[in-house]
């Protein structure tokens, strides 16, 4: 289990649930103990328990090395709730399991929970059926335009007059230069619906991201409506963090240097600040990550890894721009402030038993990723993304520049196209997607390269702009980019001299030395 990460797609929270349970069974040695003057064989202690699970969930890939002890005693817990476990008496149901000496057992039950059926249950058909309607709204095929026999017919059978085609030919032809409001939003709907699922590599991203989920304007308003350090800027300021969490955020950001609280500061201060902060996130009413995109956020899991770890990164850029507008300025918000203080060797220590980082990503993991049900894994699965997000919340929350580039690529094609396309009755019927073009998997496997370097030329041109960077900051980031991308590097800067007058280091070139020695005059005199 350790190299094996779950089934990407549909509820893979359920799937690495089964999983761990049963390797749990499986795996966990079991030897007789004496308790009380009796002994009891096949079982175990809880505290071997913690011990051999904690060993495997570190190692495991799906979870990683900043799972706590604690957080393995919480998924035994989990464990004797659902009768995973049972105590020596054969007693479950609670989640009074502690470090201890307690002796535990397997139940000859099966653990295996049972996957959610894709059909949805009689008590949601409304909620279904308000959402099959929102579906058949949109501009798919079953909205596509009426051949003319089936216009005749439909006008015949309501009684009607039949309308003039020739007028209808006359607008028509006006607004054929024209692309819908309503286009474009399908347009930007189709291609973070392709990019996801290539990156995902997924069949199909039924159960794990539905169309009706991706909401063009909140894309478009995440990738304009930004500061010049790449946060949403809010219109209405009633969405918006309180003032008070701000200042709070900002003075632990910039401990000690920015300290703007009206509050003098005394012993504990920073502490009594932090906790004001925390309370304000863990009392949301939704995770700031949304519980509709709970699934897709899961599913990403699988790319944190050292060797996918860029394609994560462009995953999640993709992802933090469909969440609503004042979710994704609080989540980028928060990962800065997590990101400063973790790095922040001037901070007093905020726990006595956890170290920062660890306390940053233990206190705020819930309120960032979490099921509206309860699932067993929540805490373990958002410690490992919440992580991945404040070690590179600068990369991730960066505006992709190719997504614009694509869509409006696309518009200025249909543009052209509709502007020459002969007035057929075929050019009328066309699906809003028609436009997709099958391809080999040659050419699908040069435009995923070509889409990726530019990718990665972009994020060389952000570091070159990027005007918070000092010159020996810079230099090192490009050193690093160099040495992993060399040849993306060498297109940039084909030469030393192009980089030396980048970076402003042109080398200084000393004068000649002047000669001090006086000049010999040959004397007149004879």
């Amino acid at each position: 289990m350790e190299g094996r990460p779950a089934a990407p797609g549909p509820y893979r929270a359920t799937k690495l649930w089964n999983e761990i349970t049963k390797y749990f069974r499986a795996g966990m040695p079991l030897r007789k103990h004496r308790q009380h003057f009796k002994k009891h064989g096949s079982c175990f202690t809880a505290s071997e328990a913690v011990d051999w699970l904690h060993e495997v969930l570190r190692n495991n890939s799906n979870f990683g090395p900043e799972v706590t002890r604690q957080q393995t005693v919480q998924l035994l817990r989990k464990f004797l709730k659902n009768h995973v476990i049972e105590d020596i008496k054969g007693r479950w149901g609670a989640e009074n399991l502690e470090d201890n000496g307690a002796l535990y057992r397997f139940p000859s039950a099966s653990p295996v929970k049972s996957l959610p059926s894709l059909c949805p249950p009689k008590e949601n058909l409304g909620n279904f059926s308000r959402d099959k309607e929102r579906l058949l709204k949109l501009p798919h095929l079953s909205r596509r335009p009426f051949k003319k026999i089936e216009l005749l017919q439909s006008l015949e059978n309501t009684g009607k007059p039949i309308p003039d085609i020739t007028e209808e030919k006359k607008a028509d032809k006006l607004h054929r230069n024209e692309i819908s409001q309503e286009y474009v939003e399908e347009t930007w709907r189709n291609v973070i619906l392709i990019h996801l699922q290539t990156i995902l590599g997924l069949p199909s991203l039924e159960g794990v991201l539905q169309p009706t989920q991706i909401v063009p304007e909140y894309i478009i308003y995440n990738m304009t409506n930004t500061s010049k350090h790449g946060v949403v800027i809010l219109q209405n300021k009633a969405d918006d963090l309180p003032h008070w969490v701000l200042s709070a955020m900002k003075c632990l950001a910039y401990w000690p240097r920015n300290n703007d609280m009206s509050q003098p500061t005394y012993s504990g201060f920073e502490r009594d600040v932090f906790r004001t902060v925390a309370d304000y996130f863990l009392s949301l009413s939704e995770p700031l990550l949304t519980f509709e995109y709970y699934e897709l956020f899961v599913n990403i899991l699988d790319l944190l890894q050292p060797h996918l770890e860029r394609i994560a990164v462009e995953a999640l850029q993709i992802c933090c721009l469909l969440l609503p507008p004042p979710s994704r300025r609080k989540l980028q918000l928060l990962m800065r402030m997590m990101a400063r203080i973790s790095g922040n060797v001037d901070m007093p220590r905020l726990h006595h038993a956890l170290g920062t980082r660890s306390l940053m990503i233990q206190t705020f993991s819930r309120c960032v990723l979490c099921c509206s049900e309860e699932v067993d894994l929540d805490e373990l699965l958002s410690t490992r993304l919440v992580s991945f997000l404040m070690d590179h919340q600068q990369e991730i929350f960066q505006v992709p520049t190719y997504l614009q580039v694509t869509v409006r690529d696309h518009i200025e094609y249909m543009k052209v196209t509709q502007s020459k396309c002969p007035e057929e009755e075929i050019c009328a019927i066309l699906p809003t997607y028609s436009y997709c073009k099958q391809i080999t998997p040659q050419e699908f496997e040069e435009q995923k390269v070509s889409t990726s370097q530019a990718a990665v030329a972009e994020l060389l041109e952000n570091i070159i702009k990027d005007k918070n960077l000092s010159v020996k900051d810079k230099k090192k980031k490009l050193k690093q980019f160099q040495k992993e991308y060399p040849l993306i590097y060498q297109k940039r800067f084909p030469t030393t001299e192009n980089e030396a007058m980048l970076l402003e280091n042109k080398p200084t070139i000393k004068p000649p030395m002047l000669s001090l020695r006086k000049p010999r005059f040959r004397s007149l005199r004879y």
